[in-house]
């Protein structure tokens, strides 16, 4: 899934690490989560929409990610 972590980490001049120990996770995930390899929990993502001031809609592009998801499907059928 993609986000808005790297961009909104990259703005606010944060470390992924210091990212990592406000909310809670290892480095490896806040890695993982920018790298499109890991979709974070409700609950993480809860966290890291804090830390940056967003919603998590924002924060989890939902809206692009829905269109995505919809045209994928529309290939299928």
């Amino acid at each position: 899934m993609k986000t808005r972590v790297r961009e909104l980490r990259s703005a606010a001049g944060m470390t992924q690490q210091r990212l990592a120990e406000l909310t809670r996770v290892s480095c490896r995930t806040i890695i993982s989560i920018e790298k499109e390899q890991y979709s974070p929990s409700l609950m993480l993502a809860y966290r890291l929409a804090r830390v940056f001031g967003v919603s998590v809609e924002k924060l989890c592009c939902l809206e692009e990610n829905y269109q995505r998801e919809e045209a994928e499907y529309e290939k299928l059928v």
